[in-house]
Formats: structure tokens, sequence, C-alpha cells
């Protein structure tokens, strides 16, 4: 069954999303990071090259012919299949209908309202169906 990791109230959610991926690369896992539409898609993926002027994150989007090849994938259709299940990053309101398929999940929650809301919702999703579910509140000191 699938770990769910909740971390809430994260002021900047692509950076954190960045640092995190740089922490599942470094202990040799793939990431599927998941986002909410194309706009978002793109934003991340620029996040993703200047983050940090020390770290290459390779990746592609889930349709891209090198998908099998690279170690995290982008993509925003629920449709699209993914090259492997190991870590999966949701960046969107809504609940991932792949997510089962993966070992692990993190739920990347902000400070907006209506972000914090939609994170609420699905934590009460995965709660109601037996999933293992820890929750870590950003430190923003």
């Amino acid at each position: 069954m699938t770990r769910v990791d909740f971390h809430s109230k994260v002021p900047d959610k692509l950076l954190y999303a960045c640092r995190l991926i740089r922490k599942a690369r470094s202990a040799g896992m793939n990431v599927v990071v998941y986002l909410e539409d194309s706009q978002q898609l793109s934003d991340f993926d620029q996040a993703l090259w200047t983050f940090s002027e020390h770290d290459f994150i390779p990746h592609v989007l889930a349709s891209d012919e090198l998908a099998e090849q690279t170690p995290v994938i982008l993509s925003c259709d629920a449709n699209e299949l993914l090259p492997h299940h190991q870590v999966l990053i949701n960046l969107s309101t809504h609940t991932p209908d792949h997510f089962a398929r993966f070992e692990r999940m993190f739920e990347i929650v902000s400070t907006d309202e209506s972000d914090l809301a939609a994170g609420r919702g699905r934590y009460k999703h995965y709660q109601t169906r037996g999933y293992a579910l820890t929750h870590f509140v950003a430190d923003n000191s």
C-alpha cells in the first residue's frame, strides 16, 4: 500500500518540491511529479533548471521518448503511461487517479487557503481508505 506523506504550509511549493526531488535522487529513487496543468508544468520545469547552481536534476515530460531512462518525470495528464512508480510528488489540488501504483507519495500543500482546504480534503480521502499517513508542517521561521 502506498505510503502518503503530507507536507503542509509550504511557502513555495515548486522550490520545496525541487529540494525534495534532490533528496530522493540522492537516495537513488525515481520520481514522478504530478502537476495541475500545463502552465504549472512549465513553471516547474523552469524551476528544476534554476533552483540550484550546484545541482542538475535530469527530467523530461512523461511523453518524451527518453522517459523510461530518465529518473524524474513531469506530467499533468492522469492518463499518461508512466515508466516508474517509486515516488510520486503531487503538486496539484486533486487526488491523482494513479497514486496507488506508487510506493510512496508526497502531497505538497502551500499556505494558500484554497490549497490548504483541498489538501485537507485529500488527507481525509486517503485516511478513510486506510492509507498510512504522515504529516509535516513546514518550518517557516
